[in-house]
């Protein structure tokens, strides 16, 4: 994340979200005022908070891929929930707090894969000689355990099987699985950890297998758990992000405000503390979310950020809304990003042996009815072509099997003779597509 310039963040969103340069340039100023705010002194760090964002948009348009790319690039802890998950407390339901003990857990296991990385080579060494002692129970002479070393090295010994030591799964206690108890069955079953020590029992399976055992106990033996917390502590609080989905569906509209539910505007109080900024109890330890970086996205079709209760408004001072996507923007997104939809189909495919080519005006009109589909009935923006390019490749898809060797052109007329039913049907594509 140091390393990073906004320009550099927004060009490494471009790869995989077309348009919305905006958004993108809003959240890559976010992302870089966290990294601005270590470098200065202590005293003035505590007092800068992150400025929160809403993306406004209606679906399909890139508001969620903006925040899990955004988290993907920076190593930051990132978790993406949903608001109408959650109740007001008193109603059964999760809690609000659990977001944060959901993006501890998430940061431990982050922290867990970098440690494992760095102690890796070491843990090797260790695993391989723990896996010739295995081979050789008596120990043998060392040139023998060098002929077997190098035997291993070389996939020689693949389908020879030893026995090792793994640990048993306990019994798994379900009582407090019910919402809002997870926190509770969490610390029951720690406690029943301690009381009761995992025991071990021996296993025989192939060397492989007992190699990737042997390697990730070896990895956890070189690992200090509490540093690992630690670090995990210090990440989430500093860099973690909360990507909060749909909450337009807890802001109460004047319309909407007989029928809501009576717990909507409790979720946006219990939201508002943890938001500005407070300190949720987690079984690693006291997490402060003063400065993690919250990011809200709604369609806002019935509602408007002004709906949502004043304290949790002035949170979020930050908002930028995102633009509808039209043929032009479908066109880059089959064509342009580096996960483009064409791609991914021609490479489905060409497991079967089927070479798949989309020609471009093939491309053009899959576009041109995405966009003129997304205007006559509800726009879903990009996951309109979805469903139209599994309408166009259904029977392809179906007999791919018994074409091994074939290549297929999926142009303009191909495309139009597939859509020819739900074009002429107006009532059948709104079920269709």
């Amino acid at each position: 994340m140091s390393s990073l310039t906004p320009r550099q963040i927004v060009a490494e969103l471009d790869k995989y979200i077309i348009g919305q340069e905006q958004a993108k340039r809003m959240v890559a100023i976010a992302v870089r005022n966290r990294w601005r705010r270590q470098q200065l002194p202590a005293d003035l760090r505590d007092e800068i908070a992150p400025k929160n964002i809403i993306l406004m948009g209606p679906t399909g348009v890139g508001k969620t891929e903006i925040a899990r790319r955004l988290a993907k690039l920076t190593g930051a802890p990132f978790i993406k929930v949903e608001a109408t998950k959650y109740t007001e407390v008193g109603y059964v339901g999760r809690d609000v707090e659990s977001m944060i003990r959901d993006l501890m857990e998430l940061g431990i296991k982050l922290v867990r894969e970098e440690e494992h990385e760095r102690v890796r080579a070491q843990a090797e060494s260790t695993a391989e000689d723990k896996l010739l002692d295995l081979l050789l129970p008596g120990g043998g002479t060392d040139s023998t355990r060098e002929k077997l070393r190098q035997q291993w090295r070389m996939g020689y010994l693949d389908d020879r099987e030893v026995e090792v030591e793994v640990k048993e799964n306990g019994p798994q206690i379900d009582m407090f699985s019910m919402p809002g108890m997870e926190q509770f069955g969490s610390q029951m079953k720690n406690m029943m950890g301690r009381i009761v020590p995992p025991r071990t029992q021996k296993k025989r399976m192939k060397i492989r297998a007992a190699w990737n055992i042997l390697l990730d106990q070896c990895m956890d033996e070189l690992l200090d758990e509490e540093r690992i917390v630690e670090m995990a502590r210090e990440r989430v609080e500093q860099s973690g992000i909360v990507f909060i989905d749909e909450i337009d569906k807890i802001a109460s509209s004047a319309a909407s405000q007989r029928s809501s539910d009576i717990s909507r505007e409790g979720v946006q109080r219990d939201l508002l503390p943890i938001v500005e900024g407070s300190t949720v109890n987690t079984k690693h330890g006291m997490i402060k979310t003063d400065h993690i970086l919250f990011i809200a996205a709604g369609a806002f079709h019935f509602s408007k950020p002004s709906d949502l209760v004043p304290e949790l408004q002035g949170r979020f001072p930050l908002r930028v809304e995102l633009q509808p996507l039209g043929k032009a923007e479908f066109l880059r997104i089959l064509t342009e990003p580096d996960n483009s939809l064409q791609k991914q189909y021609s490479a489905l495919l060409s497991t079967e042996g089927v070479e798949l080519e989309f020609t471009d005006d093939g491309l053009e009109e899959i576009a041109a009815f995405a966009e003129e589909t997304n205007s006559r009935t509800e726009n879903i923006g990009a996951r309109r072509l979805y469903t139209m390019l599994e309408k166009i490749l259904a029977d392809i898809s179906f007999h791919a099997p018994d074409c091994r060797g074939q290549k297929i052109v999926v142009n303009k007329a191909y495309v139009n003779a597939n859509l020819q039913d739900v074009r002429e049907d107006v009532d059948l594509s709104r079920f269709i597509l």
